[in-house]
């Protein structure tokens, strides 16, 4: 009788201590559902590429002339200038035109140059460009010269290291701005308090020069150099109209700015 009892006994303590019940797998699975983004997420990211595409094709020289960025690119602008993208972008430039500076064999003779423009290249004017729309609103030039009058636009510093480096291998270093011959002794202020000496020649506008587009007056004035015996090696500038048209450069280093363009 015992046996009989014991015969029922063991497949029942065998199914209460197995690690699934029969039970356990008609119990329903969690489900994850994935629902749609919403209609202003979308929005957001199609701005946000949108935005992507403006940026290149300005930095390509794909899009000029224009006088300001577009309105819905307002908040991307600023997130750019005021985030780790722009400085890893400037920090990029800076490395490869210092790699390529140190690979340039000079003459020996004094002739080997490198041209340096001045704003945001070498000088800053977010601090300006922050209380105008970073570049939402039309340029004010009687503005802005206020501006540069205080001689306080901050350093750009992986420009001042490479500033450093290529005076360090020998290169001439001309400075070529847009900026008004008047403004030479600010400019000169700015430039010392930012960290930059020693440079060979400042070139600013004169008066004669002031109707002409950016790139007739610094191809006027590159063909000068080349004139006086110089080879232009590099060149660096925020602008297309800095670096293209005659007596251009070797190799040419393009900064990036969403802010602005000069023909």
């Amino acid at each position: 009788m015992v046996s009989w009892r014991l015969f029922f006994l063991f497949p029942l303590l065998s199914l209460s201590f197995s690690e699934e019940t029969p039970a356990s797998h008609a119990l329903p699975r969690p489900l994850i559902i994935e629902y749609p983004a919403s209609a202003k997420e979308l929005d957001v990211e199609q701005v946000r590429l949108q935005c992507d595409s403006w940026r290149f094709a300005v930095e390509a020289n794909n899009v000029n002339p224009w006088k300001t960025i577009p309105q819905e690119c307002a908040d991307y602008v600023r997130a750019y200038l005021m985030g780790k993208a722009y400085g890893f972008d400037l920090d990029k430039v800076s490395n490869e035109a210092g790699i390529y500076a140190g690979s340039v064999e000079l003459s020996g003779d004094g002739k080997d140059a490198w041209i340096f423009d001045i704003d945001e290249t070498l000088l800053s004017n977010l601090p300006y460009y922050a209380e105008h729309g970073f570049g939402l609103e039309v340029f004010d030039p009687v503005q802005f010269d206020k501006w540069v009058d205080k001689a306080e636009a901050p350093v750009i510093q992986p420009s001042l290291k490479l500033y450093e480096q290529v005076l360090g291998l020998g290169f001439k270093v001309f400075l070529l701005t847009g900026r008004s011959e008047k403004q030479r002794s600010v400019t000169v202020e700015n430039l010392i308090n930012a960290g930059f000496q020693n440079w060979d020649k400042l070139i600013l506008r004169a008066t004669d020069d002031h109707a002409k587009r950016a790139v007739v007056y610094k191809s006027e004035r590159r063909d000068e150099m080349m004139r006086e015996g110089y080879r232009i090696l590099g060149n660096s500038g925020d602008q297309w109209s800095d670096l293209l048209g005659s007596s251009m450069s070797i190799r040419s280093f393009k900064l990036p700015n969403p802010m602005y363009y000069i023909p």
